[in-house]
């Protein structure tokens, strides 16, 4: 399964290509978009453009984007939304299932720690993908999101995998519980 990770950024888009192979994640490849400082439209255009030229060139059966916080500047937020949705209406027009999450569980799935540093997040996606050296904060916290998104990928499959033989037994879940 080839998995794209998005970090999404108006100025700076981080991106990242991973391969999953039974447990084993290999690295493809990572980088950024950057859609410098023009208006507002034409930004986002560089975005949609950089993340479908991803999707044409590098063919993913599955994408991950990072979710977006509320911020203390509402206007930041916003902006960050809209470079955010640009760069799903590239992933969802290329025909990639999107999977969304928040900053916390990228970095709970990749450094243990819903409060790791920006410098931690780096050093365990290089050592979980056997890097030479270390992406850029961007790049990794793209590579970030998507090995949260195929170490989640393979708890959900087992989950699907599980629930007709739970419905067979007569239980089902009700707010997170199992009713049997």
């Amino acid at each position: 399964m080839r998995i794209l990770g998005i970090d999404p950024g108006l100025r700076v888009t981080g991106f990242g290509v991973i391969e999953k192979h039974g447990q084993r994640l290999d690295y493809v490849t990572s980088g950024v978009i950057r859609s410098g400082d023009g208006d507002l439209p034409a930004r986002l255009g560089v975005i949609f453009a950089g993340v479908s030229s991803l999707v044409r060139q590098y063919a993913p059966d599955q994408s991950s984007i990072e979710k977006v916080f509320v911020n203390v500047n509402p206007q930041s937020t916003l902006l960050l939304g809209q470079a955010r949705g640009a760069a799903i209406c590239a992933l969802v027009g290329g025909g990639v299932p999107v999977a969304e999450y928040t900053a916390l569980q990228l970095k709970q799935a990749v450094v243990g720690s819903g409060r790791a540093r920006k410098d931690q997040v780096q050093e365990m996606v290089a050592r979980l993908l056997c890097l030479s050296g270390l992406p850029g904060t961007d790049a990794a916290d793209a590579l970030g999101v998507a090995i949260c998104h195929a170490n989640a990928s393979a708890i959900l499959g087992q989950l699907s995998d599980l629930a007709p033989q739970l419905v067979r037994k007569g239980m089902r879940v009700r707010r997170g519980r199992l009713i049997g």
